[in-house]
């Protein structure tokens, strides 16, 4: 192959790749995350950043500011148990609707630790 035409060969392949790299740089603008700091009280209630966020994936960032130990569940999955001062991160894909959100211990939900996070 000469020069001449393995030059423009990587030319055309850079161009390729250049259009791939942008199809899917484009593609993941789509899938964007969307995070929710909620804080989890000892007075069994939870603070949420927002009550309603964008239909796609949503990570929920769970912090227990007390000493009891909480859970988060929303859409069928929940964290571990969370011991004062702890955080964890649950991340879900949401579809547009209403979804409940809960402490799964024992008497916590009854409580008041409990609500609705809507996905627009």
């Amino acid at each position: 192959m000469s020069v001449r035409r393995l030059s423009a060969a990587l030319t055309i392949a850079a161009v390729l790749v250049g259009a791939g790299a942008s199809s899917v740089l484009a593609g993941s603008a789509h899938t964007q995350k969307t995070t929710i700091k909620v804080t989890a009280l000892d007075t069994l209630r939870f603070v949420l950043s927002a009550k309603s966020a964008p239909h796609g994936v949503v990570a929920f960032v769970v912090t227990n500011k007390g000493k009891l130990k909480h859970d988060f569940k929303i859409a069928g999955k929940k964290t571990a148990l969370i011991s004062g001062g702890k955080s964890a991160t649950l991340t879900v894909t949401l579809k547009k609707g209403s979804y409940p959100y809960q402490c799964t211990v024992p008497g916590h939900a009854a409580a008041g630790m409990k609500g609705t996070f809507k996905a627009t």
